[in-house]
């Protein structure tokens, strides 16, 4: 009796003091402004029919609930997990989990199991086939050979294929590259790249580079790549479609995500308004699963890449309310997204303020003929920033391709600057459905050269700086240059180059006055044509 009254009095001290880190960020007055097809979480689509029950475990938010979406058990809580499709049509999604009465309650994640379950159907009913190992926070990925690699914190399992029974454990090597590690390796997600190496973020924001997703992980950026803007950030998700990189980090404090693009993995935009909070789980009926948290947000991409699902895990309570044989838990759901048009746009010289027309092709799809079901009057094309708000430039006349329809936009208000890698169009089909996509521009470069430099090394007795500078891009570099500044100053500068991906040269450079030394703090600049590629600061000393 003691013992029941202490446990259950710690438990509800936790969910106060808990409930304390809960809190609602105020929102940019802009974002009043957008309009539907703006925000990621507009692309949320209602979740498949299912098996609905009630008087089941949860708050009375989530009860009516469909317990066929995704895994759910009543013995056990799962967390986190992503999904993978094998050439016979099946779904494998691999998961945590812990048995439901375990002490601790949901507190007891650190012992988690990783499962393999399967299903026929994308949105489940998952089952589970076996266990791959212990581990948290899984994430699945295909490597260019076929096998397959489950990430969990501090290590990942690896196999022939996703029905292997026997899985290798493994720990990745990584390579800091002289910078800071943005708060520790963990919660990593990945993204393959188009000449089979990998992209990896970590839980803090910085980006790393692997050559084929096992060898060592160099990090490239030396701060967060996240917005700049208040938030306790956690989760992110990164994924590669046929044209850019996408990224979601959640705020697990706000209870907010933010959605972010990019052409290289390294450089961001973020889009305004919510990727996603909580309540985008509703069904066709307009009833909504009010899941009180949605973490671990992971994607299945279509073949051209486009994330046409999104998984997350989902708890009905504060994680340190959920106890031991109580009626809180967390599962794993399935929610469809619209996966956006494919678009490209026709113009061959660069698009600026006095470009007249705008010329965009939208592709047929099956199920989807852009010549029938578009309507034309809504459409909006240009830079995020305008066609959000429900500017951009209008539709002036179309034509059709085959099956495709080209629709020539008027030049006049798209907002597209030099620095446009992928317009964005905003409209509807004839049946107010929404539709949206990027657009890929001939022009634009989307396999560039990534140079970024180690610290500079300084050789007192030859006075030179040694540096080391690295491509990893896709596509070999221009001639760049290099300047190295210490104290405010330029103190060396050189000539770089072009190197292949994945190819390394060091150059040595004599230094201008003295102010230069092992403790020595600096930043190297690399350009190209002009342009900054890269701007890294070293404060600390590189070990020898």
């Amino acid at each position: 009796m003691i013992r029941r009254f202490f446990a259950g009095f710690l438990a509800s001290a936790l969910c106060v003091s808990l409930a304390a880190q809960v809190t609602e960020r105020p929102r940019p007055e802009e974002w009043k402004q957008l309009v539907p097809g703006a925000r990621f979480m507009d692309r949320f689509l209602p979740m498949p029919d299912g098996v609905k029950k009630s008087h089941v475990w949860g708050t009375d938010s989530v009860q009516n609930r469909y317990v066929d979406n995704g895994i759910e058990q009543d013995d056990m809580s799962f967390w986190g997990g992503n999904i993978l499709q094998t050439a016979d049509g099946k779904y494998h999604l691999y998961v945590c989990g812990w048995p439901e009465r375990s002490r601790n309650g949901h507190m007891f994640w650190p012992n988690s199991t990783v499962f393999h379950a399967v299903s026929d159907r994308l949105s489940g009913p998952f089952r589970i086939q076996n266990s791959i190992g212990k581990g948290h926070n899984p994430e699945a990925f295909r490597l260019a050979d076929g096998r397959v690699v489950v990430y969990v914190i501090d290590g990942y399992y690896i196999a022939d294929s996703e029905n292997s029974p026997v899985w290798c454990y493994q720990q990745f090597d990584f390579d800091a590259r002289d910078r800071n590690i943005i708060e520790g390796l963990s919660n990593l997600t990945f993204a393959r790249r188009a000449d089979g190496s990998y992209l990896m973020v970590c839980r803090g924001g910085g980006v790393w580079i692997s050559r084929d997703g096992l060898s060592t992980y160099q990090q490239i950026t030396d701060k967060r790549v996240y917005p700049a803007v208040e938030g306790r950030f956690e989760d992110p998700v990164v994924w590669r479609d046929s044209l850019q990189y996408h990224l979601i980090v959640n705020d697990w404090l706000g209870r907010i995500a933010f959605y972010q693009r990019s052409k290289d993995g390294i450089h961001w935009v973020t889009e305004q308004g919510e990727a996603y909070v909580p309540g985008i789980s509703f069904h066709k009926d307009g009833e909504v699963e009010h899941w009180f948290k949605y973490e671990r947000a992971k994607v299945f991409q279509d073949p051209d890449g486009r994330a046409v699902q999104m998984n997350f895990a989902v708890i009905d309570t504060i994680k340190g309310c959920d106890q031991p044989g109580d009626r809180h838990s967390s599962k794993n759901i399935c929610v469809p997204l619209n996966k956006g048009l494919l678009l490209s746009v026709l113009n061959e010289q660069p698009i600026t303020a006095s470009t007249k027309q705008i010329e965009v092709k939208i592709k047929a799809e099956p199920g989807f003929s852009p010549q029938t079901d578009v309507d034309i009057e809504s459409l909006r094309f240009g830079s995020f920033t305008e066609v959000n708000f429900g500017r951009g430039s209008k539709p002036l006349k179309t034509r059709k391709e085959g099956d495709d329809l080209i629709v020539v936009f008027s030049g006049k208000g798209s907002g597209i600057m030099p620095d446009e890698f992928a317009p964005k169009l905003i409209g509807r089909t004839t049946n107010g459905e929404l539709l949206y996509g990027y657009a890929r521009l001939p022009y634009v470069d989307y396999a560039p050269a990534l140079l970024s430099a180690r610290r500079p090394q300084y050789n007192k007795d030859q006075g030179l700086l040694k540096l080391k500078i690295s491509n990893f891009g896709l596509s070999a570099s221009r001639p760049s240059q290099v300047e190295v500044c210490c104290g405010g100053k330029v103190i060396a500068s050189g000539d770089i180059k072009p190197l292949s991906p994945y190819e390394e040269v060091e150059l040595a450079l004599k230094p201008a006055g003295t102010a230069t030394g092992a403790d020595s703090a600096y930043e190297v600049i690399i350009r190209t044509d002009g342009q900054e590629q890269e701007r890294v600061l070293f404060r600390q000393p590189a070990a020898k």
